[in-house]
């Protein structure tokens, strides 16, 4: 294992402190915690917006901290969900008094942590709601769920659930939105080769050098095949024509495009791939309204990437479009 760190047991640790001494005029660390929370927060008469998960999938999440996206992100071991304690913090940390919304992936351990925090909350006169997110169309179960997973469409939920957020919607109106995006926002992934967790000292599975994994998780869950390599477009054609089998976008229509790298993708070869999903979508006359390209979700230094799509309307392009300050978030 070659890794930049200094103790693998240590190694989340020393990423919240490095992420917040890189932002000291934005963001803080709340104490005992690793949870990472806007400077500013509680903004009186703002719903607070909560989200989180295992570390290992950088920028997600501390890097969607900031106006116009997330209050708080709170940091699990990696491939780990954070601890009911520590979301109860940052629940704490964002109520101004309107309630607080929690954005969270589907895999068990997030569900059962962050329920089990609103519950927490709850009892201390807190109101909470929340979404979430499933977005990935390759698997309906696998190794960490029950349903489908939520992958890179996320970040979509965070934007648009936090521009209303920051605009003054109402909890109700926060959670109407997310589940909007939910229900219009569909992704798949696939690999070239695998992460090594720190503590692990070993990568979480092998591919052979002309191999590749199509509908991989984020956290190297199996996906639905593993065959050879193919080409960049050959890639795209199955990963959209998967994700537009599974939802009724029609001729006419307009969405938004994430390319996400998975951690060790060249962005040249996520343009490659963008330039095929494009002409796809040109085919089929669905109209691009905004494209996003980079390493939004990540899976440690795994090679590889997946497509999301999300359909918008008239209600979600305006919050899609709202001035964000969160410093990973970028058009």
């Amino acid at each position: 294992m070659k890794k930049i760190i200094n103790d693998p047991n240590q190694a989340v640790q020393d990423m919240v402190n490095g992420f917040v001494a890189a932002y000291p005029d934005k963001v803080t660390l709340i104490p005992e915690t690793l949870a990472v929370v806007r400077k500013d927060a509680p903004i009186t008469g703002k719903v607070g917006l909560v989200s989180g998960g295992g570390s290992g999938h950088e920028p997600a999440h501390a890097g969607y901290i900031g106006k116009g996206m997330l209050d708080v992100a709170v940091a699990g071991e990696v491939f780990t969900s954070p601890t009911p304690d520590q979301v109860l913090e940052g629940i704490k940390a964002v109520d101004a008094g309107e309630g607080v919304f929690l954005v969270i992936k589907n895999y068990t351990g997030d569900v059962l942590n962050f329920e089990m925090a609103a519950e927490l909350a709850e009892a201390e006169g807190i109101q909470v709601e929340k979404v979430i997110v499933n977005d990935d169309v390759a698997v309906e179960d696998s190794s960490f769920t029950t349903g489908r997973r939520g992958i890179a469409g996320t970040v979509f939920v965070h934007k648009i659930a936090g521009a209303k957020a920051e605009a003054g919607g109402s909890l109700s109106e926060v959670k109407q939105v997310a589940d909007k995006v939910v229900a219009n926002v569909r992704s798949m992934g696939m690999a070239l080769t695998s992460g090594t967790v720190p503590a692990a000292g070993k990568p979480g599975f092998q591919l052979e050098d002309n191999e590749m994994e199509i509908g991989i998780g984020i956290h190297g869950e199996p996906g639905i095949e593993r065959k050879p390599i193919a080409s960049a477009d050959t890639i795209a054609q199955e990963l959209t024509d998967r994700i537009l089998d599974d939802i009724d976008i029609s001729n006419g229509n307009e969405i938004a495009v994430l390319i996400n790298g998975l951690g060790a993708t060249p962005e040249m070869e996520l343009y490659i791939v963008n330039q095929k999903v494009q002409a796809i979508l040109r085919d089929r006359g669905i109209e691009v309204y905004r494209t996003y390209i980079g390493e939004y979700m990540t899976s440690l230094e795994m090679a590889g990437c997946s497509i999301t799509v999300l359909h918008l309307d008239d209600e979600l392009k305006p919050l899609l479009d709202a001035p964000s300050e969160a410093p990973a978030f970028r058009r």
